[in-house]
């Protein structure tokens, strides 16, 4: 449990180091047994202890004496209870994700980068208050065929068999944002055909990341 927790605690503070989130915007997850180890409400990533990393049952419960968690630990634990292969999970507040979600806007196939999250698009996820139940059903809507949308209005969110490569994706996630705004700057984008990316995800399944 003290590696799993170290973990998410490094990775948190990569989330300010690597300028996915400032401060304490965000949150990261990692699954363990019949629940999950999550970030907690309120803190700094640069103040976190092992012992402030809370731990939730995939029935929602948790020891409010040992801490409190992110207030966004419901659309966690809805991923974590409906994708099977979701083992850790990465949300940002990242500026280019962030920006382009406040369009209530996807990303298309403009680069074939696009197929890491998992299809031929990024979806984004409806608008709703954080921390509600309504929006984990919007994520996880939009998370259908994918390991990784927008949320309107929000940011983004990314899950892996891993957490290091779930922080992978959110960094690509952002990058792409980055070049999609970039290349809505000189005119709208050439979109790559769902042929296309068809033949691209059948490559990218077979693509081993380290």
């Amino acid at each position: 449990m003290s590696k799993i927790k170290a973990e998410i605690i490094k990775y948190s503070k990569m989330l300010n180091s690597r300028k996915l989130s400032a401060l304490r915007s965000g949150n990261i997850s990692v699954r363990y047994k019949n629940g999950f180890f999550i970030t907690p409400s309120g803190k700094k990533y640069s103040s976190l202890k092992n012992k402030d990393i809370v731990f939730v049952t995939l029935e929602g419960r948790f020891d409010k004496k040992i801490g409190i968690p992110s207030s966004e630990w419901q659309f966690h634990q809805d991923i974590y209870k409906i994708k099977n292969d979701a083992k850790a999970i990465v949300h940002a507040h990242s500026t280019n994700a962030t920006a382009v979600s406040t369009h209530k806007r996807g990303i298309p196939a403009f680069h074939y980068m696009v197929a890491m999250a998992g299809g031929h698009d990024i979806r984004c996820a409806k608008y709703a208050t954080y921390g509600t139940r309504d929006l984990s059903k919007n994520i996880l809507k939009a998370l259908k065929g994918r390991k990784a949308c927008l949320i309107a209005n929000h940011g983004q969110i990314a899950f892996d068999e891993n957490l290091s490569k779930a922080f992978e994706l959110a960094e690509e996630v952002e990058n792409i944002s980055l070049q999609y705004i970039t290349s809505l700057k000189l005119g709208r984008p050439k979109i790559l055909s769902i042929n296309e990316m068809k033949k691209v995800l059948s490559k990218a399944k077979n693509y081993k990341r380290g």
